[in-house]
């Protein structure tokens, strides 16, 4: 029993970590009707800048962190700002936006590859490596951490997106952009803010992701994962995202733990497979009217 109460324990923690590259897809997809496939690169990108500035003596690690989650939200800016507005402006159908998406993917891993080479870097641990034994139950300290954070920062998401004005513009323009600019809202600015805040996510998670496992140039395929958490809660939907995603690291850790690890991804992406065909909008059957 108790192990496979550490089991759920960690399934929830890289359940959290999906959860905050999701969020980023949900929020995207709720606005702009697309799959950010370079969501992903950006969550890489973000930690290899964490990386980079964790090799500088005189930087702090707390530093070096938001380091790498500013730039994470940078590149994500940016990505929309020369890439996605422009063929928005464009008039151009939303299959381009995928399009420009996947080129920008493939590009941020090749570019990765060539700059930092094909080599696992790791980022430093802010603790030295062990667990933590709560009446018998040992969970490690790195997951704890993971955890907590996710947890506070999801939080405080979801009060971002209900309580806040700014939430509620994200929310009109989900709805209908159309709508929503005629009543005043700055279209092109709520996107663009969206498209921060997505980076940043991304950009936490690939740090922690770099602090649990490793940094290498092809981590942003744990976007995948994100993306399949996305679809299990209903595209387009935050919380939605962040229940799918939790919902698929406890399953891709139990199958992991007590079956085979080499099945895990199978499982992961059988479950995709069956959500399309039994409930494509998903376990919360996201409509327009309910995105974000």
């Amino acid at each position: 029993m108790k192990i496979l109460v550490q089991q759920i324990i960690t399934g929830i923690s890289v359940g959290s970590i999906y959860a905050l590259i999701a969020s980023g897809y949900a929020l995207v997809y709720s606005l702009l009707d697309f799959s950010n496939w370079a969501h992903g690169e950006v969550c890489m990108l973000g930690a290899y800048v964490c990386f980079m500035a964790t090799t500088l003596n005189f930087m702090p690690y707390w530093l070096s962190c938001l380091i790498g989650i500013g730039g994470a939200a940078l590149i994500s800016f940016l990505n929309e700002k020369v890439a996605y507005r422009t063929i928005r402006s464009h008039g151009s159908p939303n299959m381009f936006l995928m399009i420009a998406a996947m080129g920008l993917s493939t590009t941020y891993q090749n570019l990765a590859n060539v700059i930092w080479g094909s080599k696992f870097k790791q980022l430093p641990k802010i603790f030295q490596v062990g667990t933590i034994n709560l009446n018998g139950i040992f969970i490690g300290k790195t997951d704890m951490v993971c955890l907590v954070v996710s947890v506070i920062v999801l939080v405080a998401l979801l009060l971002i997106i209900n309580k806040t004005k700014f939430g509620l513009q994200v929310r009109a323009v989900a709805c209908s952009s159309r709508t929503a600019g005629l009543l005043g809202v700055k279209i092109d600015k709520v996107i663009a803010l969206v498209f921060l805040l997505a980076g940043a996510l991304a950009g936490l998670a690939g740090i922690m992701f770099g602090m649990k496992y490793n940094v290498y140039p092809t981590m942003g395929n744990v976007g995948l994962k994100a993306f399949i958490a996305c679809v299990i809660g209903g595209l387009g939907s935050v919380p939605g995202a962040i229940v799918g995603a939790v919902l698929l690291g406890l399953i891709e850790t139990v199958v992991s733990g007590y079956i085979s690890s080499g099945l895990r991804d199978l499982i992961s992406f059988s479950l995709l497979i069956i959500i399309l065909l039994i409930r494509p909008s998903g376990l919360f059957g996201v409509d327009v009217q309910e995105k974000a």
